[in-house]
């Protein structure tokens, strides 16, 4: 399977070519749209009019709108006004009036509608095999699986076919397809993204998920698409002050568990020693409250709520639903109210203990999914199969958290491998500066192309601020738990301008350097190494005061022009310290190396 030749392009390249040149651009796009192969990753691929219709829709509109001309895909369980939507069931499909409010909201950004993608009847499945519209094969290799349920919308961003496109969320169905196919997969907090005009499953539970190549459309699509939705019983209001830092502290589990599939543990154990290498400080952790709050979503009476979705056409026509789904929905026939509210109470408990548990970390990293199985696997044993690949995603929307799916290197066969990060609700800004750390470690390519994804940067908030470190702070070193045990998040290492001088200081427990600005002189060739590490208001202040003399807090120049916050040497120490500026840096001068 290859990508489009224009497949390639993110949100920036897409949106900056309609504005130079619309029509050059717009002939760029029918030839995009005529090499789209309408196979079983699509319910409805637009024809060539409609297409027209949404160039001339958008061509209306002010030219610098964040998604202009930018081409994506929806699952076909979310509405969009004059189309079917099937939730690939063909005897329950209905002609949605309007657009769902994401869609809306995509759409005046200056969006252009693609169509409408496969996925597993009624979004009850992680396997993308159970659909009449055809099962959806993985975009790397055709006998293994896409994943579900949002397969179509995962299969036509990894080929390039579209530039993002949104899935939904109860289980696992916008993470687990990312992870199969290379992807960026952001499973938003529950009621960041409207879902008005979405055929729910468990309606306390859907979140609306976005697929994109790279985190800065991931991101733009975030910010496009969220927003509270007062005509959605399930919407909520972000908090208005939310502090969010690069997750530092990285739960991982204990003993994972991985159904015999020895290719993924061995990826799994490749992806924490690249986490550790980045500076990311790994605990090992029992997570049973979290794998006893999964068991609740399928083994307890949440079942019930896709019954109350669909039930009543379930009982109307039983033939026209997949067997597996419709045995899967049936079971919350089994649960009685009482059994609903033991269930929240336990819910309720193990709620308090996961709250515990983000007191001692800042997220959990945990493999995508521990197993990667064939369609033939998946059609020998569909609901065992299935079950093995909620078992790091099942627990999320029980538990009120967000998650980043993210590419993480190819296992020894060639098949994708992925990482999810895991935070509490509305930390998407923390999850998305992990995955620019993670990207500087582990860079991937886009999709099944061979093109390297676009790097974000990260970008501290109003309440962050960059500190500079330059000895016992830094990595590895003997203080830098005074920084990531108030949630300081590492961003890059650079160097000063050339105009700085280094110190050994004297007396000092444990040792420390002296950083002093000579301007004017050309001290140091290559300007002093140090790292840029981000961090709150309140934490900066706690952090300060455990900061002795003669150190203290100033600006320093960066090589590149930049000026930050950082350790300044008071000029009375450095009559008994030595220096070391020829060393470059403390690491260079604590091995010997010049």
């Amino acid at each position: 399977m290859t990508q489009s030749e224009f497949g390639n392009l993110g949100i920036a390249a897409w949106r900056d070519g309609f504005r130079h040149d619309f029509e050059a651009m717009a002939a760029k796009l029918y030839a995009h749209h005529a090499a789209i192969y309408d196979d079983s990753a699509w319910i409805h691929l637009c024809n060539k009019s409609e297409l027209a219709g949404e160039l001339k829709r958008v061509q209306a509109l002010p030219d610098d709108l964040p998604l202009y001309g930018v081409p994506f895909a929806i699952k076909d369980n979310i509405d969009a006004a004059g189309w079917p939507t099937t939730a690939a069931c063909p005897e329950y499909a209905y002609t949605a009036e309007k657009d769902a409010t994401v869609v809306a909201r995509l759409r005046a950004a200056g969006a252009i509608l693609i169509g409408k993608t496969n996925l597993d009847q009624f979004a009850t499945g992680l396997v993308g095999t159970r659909s009449p519209y055809g099962e959806v094969p993985n975009s790397f290799h055709p006998e293994y699986i896409s994943g579900g349920s949002s397969s179509g919308s995962a299969v036509a961003v990894a080929r390039g076919q579209v530039v993002f496109a949104l899935g939904t969320d109860t289980a696992g169905s916008g993470r687990v397809p990312a992870g199969f196919n290379n992807l960026v997969g952001l499973k938003p907090t529950r009621g960041a993204l409207s879902t008005r005009g979405v055929v729910p499953a468990c309606a306390s539970l859907d979140c609306v998920s976005i697929f994109a190549l790279d985190l800065n459309d991931a991101e733009t699509v975030l910010q496009v698409a969220a927003g509270f939705d007062e005509a959605d019983p399930w919407s909520r209001q972000m908090p208005a002050a939310m502090r969010s830092t690069m997750p530092q502290r990285l739960a991982i589990p204990m003993e994972p568990e991985w159904y015999g599939d020895e290719q993924q543990a061995a990826a799994w154990q490749d992806a924490i020693g690249e986490a550790a290498a980045a500076g990311f400080e790994l605990i090992p952790t029992d997570f049973s409250p979290l794998f006893e709050m999964a068991a609740l979503l399928y083994e307890g009476p949440w079942v019930t709520e896709r019954w109350v979705a669909v039930g009543d056409f379930i009982q109307q026509k039983p033939e026209a639903v997949n067997p597996v789904v419709r045995g899967i929905i049936e079971q919350g026939l089994g649960f009685s109210a009482a059994d609903q509210f033991r269930a929240e109470y336990r819910r309720e408990a193990l709620l308090k203990i996961i709250t515990k548990m983000f007191e001692k970390i800042d997220a959990l990293l945990v493999p995508t999914t521990p197993t990667f199985p064939t369609l033939a696997a998946v059609a020998a044993e569909p609901v065992k199969r299935n079950s093995e690949l909620g078992r790091y995603t099942n627990f999320v929307n029980l538990a009120d958290l967000c998650a980043l799916a993210l590419p993480a290197g190819f296992r020894a066969d060639g098949l994708p491998f992925g990482i999810t990060v895991i935070a509490p609700a509305w930390q998407h800004a923390a999850l998305l500066d992990f995955g620019s750390r993670w990207q500087q470690q582990m860079p991937w390519q886009a999709g099944c192309s061979k093109q390297v994804a676009t790097q974000r940067e990260i970008r501290p908030n109003n309440d962050t601020h960059v500190l500079a470190v330059v000895g016992a702070h830094l990595q590895g070193q003997p203080l830098n738990h005074q920084l990531t045990s108030r949630g300081a998040s590492f961003l890059e290492t650079t160097r000063t301008s050339s105009d700085y001088r280094l110190y050994a200081l004297a007396n000092t427990t444990p040792a420390k350097p002296g950083l002093s600005h000579c301007p004017g002189s050309a001290a140091s060739a290559n300007g002093i190494e140090v790292e840029l590490w981000a961090l709150g208001s309140a934490a900066l202040g706690e952090f300060l005061m455990e900061v002795p003399p003669p150190l203290g807090l100033g600006s320093i120049h960066l090589a590149d022009g930049r000026q930050v916050k950082g350790f300044i040497c008071e000029p009375y120490a450095l009559h008994t310290a030595k220096e070391i500026t020829e060393f470059g840096g403390w690491r260079n001068y604590l091995s010997g190396n010049k």
